[in-house]
């Protein structure tokens, strides 16, 4: 295949992607490849939409050319994909039937507007990039926790800050009992990251279990390094939630490091969420065991379970059956969401009917 040149470089442009590609941080080739791809498109609709048209761009000097690629017949059918042998042996000495030569057809207004093709596909690119790279940056943090700074509440809705980006912390997602200043610092989880021809969209929450796991991974130092680990969480936001935890070494209280000194771990955890109590059960293997830690701060008497269907019977002394159960039944529906049973409670009296 042979080609010729004619047209003067273009180091202007070349400057610019070294520039861009520093700055930015955005690879030059992707730059270049997206112009040629531009500049073929253009010319394909001048040519017929012929698929043997090419648009080279020197990457050293940032010359545009457009060639077409024919095959050499004995007749030429279609003028478009072939030539005939005489006039490619005029421009290319030695050329055989059923080879392919190519010619430049760059057109005289070609340098004009490629110029113009590559500005607009540089600032679209750029865009692209930028937005990938935001995108690859925040779909890390998907399903953890980010801090985040508010900038103002509108129509039942926070916008909040997380550096390069702002999420809207919707009303479904707050906790009812929370109110936030401007310029206040937050922490949020991050449920979900989309991919958007605007951005990265953030769907944030204050309300999700997976928060409260977040935070006590955060302040605990055996849960980072796997010594400790939560088992479930149930929650209902911003009055109480119940976490389940457990340690394989006999040596390491579970409950303790989550708590610690002076109740110093699980407090920071409770000030983040604005004073939500947080119960810390023991989780066992055995689900009696398991129900019977569940239902903390209650002393239970027995526990009854039907493993297949998931139900259990509870016995708690008569003075506790209010305490078990709880205000409004919060106790008792937080202890069976943590466990997956469904848990019915009776007073000692009650069960001796």
């Amino acid at each position: 295949m042979k080609k010729t040149t004619t047209q003067k470089g273009n180091p202007e442009l070349i400057e610019a992607l070294n520039a861009i590609e520093k700055e930015k941080e955005i690879s030059k080739e992707i730059l270049l490849e997206a112009i040629e791809n531009s500049l073929l498109a253009a010319c394909k609709n001048q040519f017929g939409k012929a698929d043997n048209i090419r648009v080279m761009l020197d990457r050293e000097t940032g010359e545009f050319h457009v060639f077409q690629d024919k095959e050499v017949a004995e007749e030429v059918e279609d003028p478009m994909l072939q030539i005939s042998l005489t006039e490619a042996e005029a421009k290319y000495p030695g050329t055989g039937i059923g080879d392919v030569v190519s010619l430049e057809v760059t057109p005289k207004n070609f340098g004009r507007i490629a110029a113009q093709k590559a500005k607009q596909v540089v600032v679209q690119k750029i865009r692209e990039e930028e937005r990938k790279v935001l995108y690859d940056q925040y779909y890390t943090k998907e399903r953890d926790i980010v801090s985040g700074v508010v900038q103002r509440y509108s129509n039942g809705n926070y916008n909040i800050n997380l550096g390069r980006l702002d999420a809207i912390l919707t009303p479904q997602e707050q906790v009812n009992t929370e109110q936030f200043s401007p310029n206040e610092r937050i922490k949020v989880y991050v449920t979900e990251v989309k991919d958007t021809t605007r951005g990265p969209r953030i769907i944030i929450s204050r309300t999700h279990p997976e928060l409260v796991k977040r935070l006590f991974e955060y302040e605990v130092a055996e849960i980072q390094s796997g010594v400790v680990e939560i088992k479930n969480v149930s929650r209902e936001a911003g009055s109480r939630s119940k976490i389940a935890v457990y340690s394989s070494n006999p040596d390491v209280d579970a409950v303790g490091a989550c708590v610690g000194m002076n109740g110093i771990r699980v407090n920071a955890v409770v000030d983040e969420l604005r004073g939500e109590k947080i119960d810390i059960v023991e989780w066992n293997e055995d689900p009696a065991i398991f129900i019977e830690h569940a239902l903390s701060p209650s002393r239970v008497i027995s526990v009854t379970v039907d493993e297949e269907e998931k139900t259990a019977q509870v016995v708690v002394p008569d003075y506790q059956l209010s305490l078990a159960i709880g205000k409004e039944g919060q106790n008792a529906r937080l202890a069976a969401k943590l466990t997956g049973y469904k848990i019915d409670i009776k007073s000692e009296t009650q069960s001796l009917e």
